[in-house]
């Protein structure tokens, strides 16, 4: 089977994106995933048969929902190539939109300290550190697992970040500048959740509706931030208006809310008072 025949096939009978198919098709070959242009100056090329074979089994795998980023191994995210697998969220690019917050917060400040809850790959911490050299990173998440995949990402990377096992902010005994967390926000039984199947449901859901884990995070935090420093959640899309109440509660001023690109409210956050 010739490159553009096989890519054809992905995208026609098993109704992938023409650009999952290429991606696919160049780790299959194990070439770059940036490499899209030689697929194209190679279009007419035969794929040896255990090539071939390879990108069958991948591509069906793709139609079946598995994400591309645990297929191919790598995530872009914020400039930086990440290696992921199925211990961890696959990290969306909405989520730079909390990076881009958060960095707006810190840009004043020298050397300040901040701390990621829930880091999963290290997406967040790492793009932070990779932006701001002089920070102070902190990374936690409850999943062994998850941690080992953030460690290796950051030693590839040389990025220096400092992880910790454990939930949220317990047993955290050092102040931050700055708080930042993209939580499990999936209220249990929505009916999403059925196309998110190969994630870890420990990164999605958090109680009946969404919302426990950053209730957690929102009462913990107060006692772990410096004077005026920001606590920044990134939460569902319909979500912004119960976090911004939650976080107003808790005594956070300057309470407002950021959308990503389509428009979507999609992080919510607020500074703790300089009087606190």
């Amino acid at each position: 089977m010739e490159i553009r025949q096989a890519l054809a096939a992905a995208c026609a009978t098993l109704g992938l994106a023409r650009l999952d198919a290429q991606l696919l098709l160049l780790h299959a070959l194990g070439r770059p995933q940036h490499d899209r242009a030689w697929l194209l100056a190679h279009d007419g090329d035969t794929l040896d048969p255990a090539t071939e074979t390879r990108y069958r089994e991948l591509t069906r795998m793709r139609a079946a929902g598995t994400p591309l980023a645990y297929l191919t191994g790598v995530r872009e995210f914020y400039g930086l190539e990440l290696q992921v697998d199925a211990r961890v969220l696959d990290p969306r690019p909405d989520t730079e939109t909390l990076v881009e917050w958060a960095l707006e917060c810190i840009k004043d400040l020298a050397s300040p300290r901040l701390i990621d809850l829930g880091t999963g790959s290290g997406a967040i911490a790492l793009a932070l550190k990779h932006a701001r050299s002089d920070a102070r990173v902190h990374a936690v998440d409850a999943s062994a697992d998850a941690l080992a995949v953030a460690r290796a990402n950051a030693q590839r990377l040389g990025l220096e970040v400092e992880f910790t096992l454990g939930n949220w902010l317990a047993g955290v005994e050092q102040h931050y500048e700055l708080i930042v967390s993209n939580p499990p926000y999936i209220a249990e039984g929505d009916p999403h959740l059925e196309e998110l199947g190969h994630e870890p449901r420990l990164a999605l859901t958090s109680g009946p509706d969404g919302l426990d884990a950053i209730r957690a995070i929102i009462q913990q935090a107060p006692s772990h931030l410096s004077p005026g420093g920001w606590l920044l959640l990134e939460h569902g899309w319909d979500q912004a208006e119960a976090v911004r109440a939650l976080l107003t509660r808790a005594g956070f001023t300057n309470v407002q809310s950021r959308q990503d690109l389509p428009g979507v409210e999609r992080c919510s956050g607020g500074r703790l008072p300089l009087t606190h």
